[in-house]
């Protein structure tokens, strides 16, 4: 009997991964469970296993899928970042704070969660390529003379460090007017700071 290899990639797959991905933006990771997910996706737990491997890989291709997305929206930041670090880092908060986006920053929060939860898990490494991604952002931001130094590089952690307290807050309380405010102190000081 011929033996069935896992598609890399398919048409199918392709929309699977969508549809899933979709889902996943909704009701998040916590629990999932193949039935309901390949239900909510119009497939079966079985289809869902072949084109995907096992549940934990499928955990890791939405990962990737939300981190490629996550990187994306980021790099269009990057592009349209100019004036240095805190403006970049306001920039960053304008998408953070967008109601659009809070699916994926659920997500996101979740993951990175767990990846420190769990290291040998699906997230495994999730936490630290997201630092990293959005360090590397803000470090494009900094003029080259800074970038590189151990003053540049603590000053995007501080920036980095006030964006994500911000974040968990705006995702705990919603308070969208409150967490702005003390963005905008919190890097108007960080600017007032820069030698």
């Amino acid at each position: 009997m011929p033996t069935e290899t896992v598609p890399a990639s398919s048409a199918r797959r392709e929309e699977l991964l969508e549809k899933a991905y979709g889902y996943v933006l909704e009701h998040g990771l916590a629990g999932m469970s193949l039935r309901p997910l390949a239900a909510a996706v119009q497939s079966s737990p079985r289809v869902l296993l072949f084109l995907f491997e096992s549940k934990d890989a499928l955990v890791r291709t939405l990962l990737a899928r939300a981190r490629a997305d996550e990187v994306r929206l980021l790099k269009q930041l990057e592009a349209r970042s100019s004036g240095g670090l805190t403006r970049a880092a306001g920039e960053i908060w304008g998408w953070l704070v967008a109601a659009e986006h809070r699916g994926l920053l659920r997500l996101w929060l979740e993951s990175y969660s767990r990846s420190l939860l769990d290291p040998a898990g699906p997230w495994s490494g999730f936490a630290d390529a997201t630092v990293q991604d959005w360090l590397a952002l803000l470090a494009e931001a900094q003029p080259a003379s800074e970038r590189d130094t151990a003053t540049g590089l603590q000053r995007r952690t501080l920036a980095l460090a006030l964006l994500r307290g911000a974040l968990l807050d705006l995702l705990a309380s919603g308070d969208e007017e409150r967490t702005t405010g003390a963005v905008r102190a919190g890097l108007a000081q960080l600017d007032a700071a820069n030698p």
